[in-house]
């Protein structure tokens, strides 16, 4: 046996103070299977005597009952000298010498803060529902882990007892050290909560703390990218605003996938971008078609029109009701996630023999509200604010003789939004409120602007185009131009931007400048 298999600690004595009292019926009756003598404080000693387990109250370790209100019951050398006392000889000689007994096991969950915090932040009453005495036996059992065992959740009672009548009523050194670590993440993620909750709000730019706790999601995923690669969502422990996981339900189809799951978001994401009936079509984390229009139905057929090839197996969401009409858009689309705010029972009717499409119904993120995104790298969480910059009238700064129309400049602002959802270097082509062409995710922007050109074909011409960051070279303005692109709008910035607006000039294209870019590494 590995020495954490050894080191055996037999539970003779139990305390007990709960304030979620599920499952702690079987416990009592497990422990006291194994002749575990239970002491418990008011509430939870009530609900084991109701079971006609033997019980003692605590307060006869402490001679001090329940003082100002239940605030102070368990904070007594009574009850604390008897957990954290060292099991030496000398230690067990000054335990009784104070008239002390030792305490083997600790069983407590706290004063449910985060759930009234949930319910209402702004509660005047908030500090009550903070734990203090049950937070410090915790912390007292999990530092004397070598002696005593703690149990903070009702998810551990089971293994608990199973592990006592496999070990003739004791427990090993092993499993007493790991209910010592969750009982310190325990407290970790509580804690921060409540310093969360106490902190005043910023009147600056969002602020990035110290520390953050994450906990494992409900969401199960079979693999990450690749099938030979474990995965697992994690969500923040105490989520604030930025850090709030976006809820979905799923109406129909297999479970989400790591893949999908990152397509969803992409969808989203750009599809909370426009305030009118519009669509978007992600592959790979990226754009490959995007359309607004007078219904949800145009919408959808626009943007799945962008690119036919690389829509097999797309995800694509929209910003309105789903309908049984607008399924029609979808005809012959090879869809694997499908998202909507709502989705009516006509519609579902309709996508009910598609057993492919993974039906999700979900709202986008409204782009006004804060957000962080989170990326890794060298061993490290890289978290960031997400792009919420809107491009104001006055940052359109034309740097061309030529100017576009009122049209154009509003296929312009179309553009610009999609783009910055494109992976670098990208290269957006729109017609109006639609898309005709996406280049993305290439090493050189003349490739970029290759392939969106191409994708494009003879609807590049007197398209708009948008570029996510600067022309290195004039060479990409010169493949523009020669596929009949009319407008471009670009953040500017290269040392040569002199050459890259004289190639424009002669190509008969009017550009912008935005002074800003929006870079999707």
């Amino acid at each position: 046996m590995s020495p954490e298999e050894t080191g055996r600690v037999p539970i003779r004595r139990a305390l007990l103070s709960v304030f979620d009292p599920t499952d702690l019926s079987p416990l009592a009756a497990g422990l006291d299977r194994h002749h575990v003598e239970l002491w418990a404080t008011e509430g939870t000693r009530r609900h084991i005597a109701s079971t006609k387990v033997p019980v003692h109250p605590a307060e006869e370790l402490t001679g001090i009952g329940s003082w100002f209100g239940g605030r102070v019951k368990t904070l007594h050398p009574g009850i604390l000298g008897g957990i954290l006392a060292p099991r030496t000889p000398e230690g067990l000689a000054e335990l009784a010498e104070r008239h002390l007994v030792p305490i083997d096991l600790v069983v407590v969950n706290f004063y449910p803060f985060e759930a009234r915090y949930a319910a209402d932040p702004t509660a005047v009453d908030l500090v009550e529902s903070i734990d203090i005495g049950g937070v410090t036996l915790a912390r007292a059992a999990a530092k004397n882990h070598a002696s005593v065992a703690i149990l903070t959740h009702p998810n551990q009672y089971a293994a608990a007892l199973t592990e006592l009548d496999a070990r003739d009523g004791g427990l090993s050194a092993g499993t007493r050290r790991s209910l010592a670590a969750e009982a310190f993440a325990r407290v970790q993620a509580y804690d921060r909560l409540i310093s969360r909750a106490l902190e005043l709000p910023s009147a600056g730019p969002m602020e990035f703390g110290d520390r953050l706790t994450f906990e494992r999601d409900s969401i199960h995923l079979r693999y990450g990218e690749n099938p030979h690669q474990p995965a697992q969502p994690y969500v923040l422990a105490s989520p604030g605003a930025p850090f709030r996981p976006l809820p979905f339900d799923r109406l129909q189809g297999d479970p989400l996938s790591f893949n999908n799951l990152l397509d969803l978001d992409g969808a989203v994401s750009l599809v909370g971008e426009f305030p009118t009936p519009s669509a978007s079509v992600i592959k790979h984390a990226t754009p490959i078609g995007c359309a607004s229009g007078s219904t949800l139905r145009e919408a959808l057929e626009r943007a799945v029109a962008t690119d036919p090839v690389a829509r097999y197996g797309c995800t694509i969401a929209v910003n309105r009701p789903l309908r049984a009409g607008d399924t029609e858009a979808l005809r012959g689309v090879f869809v694997d996630v499908l998202a909507a705010p709502e989705v009516e029972t006509e519609a579902r009717a309709a996508l009910a023999g598609r057993k492919k499409i993974k039906l999700i119904r979900m709202n986008p993120p409204p782009v006004s509200e804060p957000r962080w995104e989170v990326k890794g790298a060298v061993g490290r969480l890289l978290i960031q604010e997400v792009d919420r910059r809107q491009l104001k009238p006055e940052e359109f700064h034309l740097v061309t003789g030529k100017a576009a129309t009122p049209e154009e400049a509003c296929a312009l602002d179309f553009a610009w939004r999609v783009v910055r959802h494109a992976k670098s270097n990208a290269i957006v082509l729109a017609q109006g409120s639609r898309t005709v062409g996406v280049g993305s995710g290439q090493p050189t922007r003349v490739k970029a602007v290759e392939i969106a050109c191409g994708v494009a074909g003879e609807q590049a011409r007197g398209a708009v185009l948008a570029s996510d960051a600067f022309f290195p070279f004039p060479d990409g303005i010169e493949v523009a131009g020669r596929a009949g692109v009319r407008v471009v709008i670009q953040p500017g910035g290269s040392v040569r931007d002199p050459e890259v607006i004289a190639t424009a000039e002669r190509q008969g294209i009017a550009m912008y400048f935005t002074g800003w870019r929006v870079f999707r590494h």
